[in-house]
């Protein structure tokens, strides 16, 4: 495995070994190893299929249709602007552009040096402090495009 470290290996191993005998397990497998790769290269999904004695087809499958499993790498932090209709509205796409625009990237990649990815999802939930941006766990309401780039620079 090339993308890992024998650290993160030897954790990958660890909990596969904890979970390969218990029926149902591998999303909370896959979620575990993402939280020690990252995201999900080729080599990972082969290894865990591998060690859970499964397809590969059903690990990558699932790694493919869930949204919080990713293929590719992502930043330190995950940006996440809601692009549904009470966000929309209130000028949330203006926000969207800006952000591209300062931070040098485009809604669903990575900024260069890999500080930002930016996902635009359909719903955060928050339709009340319309436009919502959550930035990894904290979210930000009513934000304008000025002050989305300024609570982005908090994020070193």
């Amino acid at each position: 495995m090339t993308s890992l470290t024998p650290e993160q290996l030897a954790s990958v191993d660890a909990v596969i070994a904890e979970h390969r005998d218990i029926p149902g397990s591998l999303i909370t497998v896959l979620r575990l190893c993402q939280d020690i790769a990252g995201y999900f290269p080729l080599e990972l999904i082969l290894h865990i299929a591998d060690g859970m004695a499964l397809p590969v087809s059903k690990v990558y499958g699932v790694v493919s249709f869930y949204s919080i499993f990713s293929l590719k790498p992502k930043g330190r932090h995950t940006v996440r602007v809601c692009t549904g209709t009470a966000c929309y509205v209130r000028g949330v796409r203006e926000v969207l552009d800006r952000v591209e625009h300062r931070f040098g990237f485009k809604a669903g990649g990575t900024c260069e040096g890999g500080r930002f990815s930016l996902e635009p999802v359909r719903c955060l939930g928050a339709c009340g402090l319309a436009p919502v941006m959550v930035v990894d766990r904290d979210t930000h309401g009513g934000v304008t495009p000025d002050s989305a780039c300024a609570i982005l620079e908090e994020y070193k």
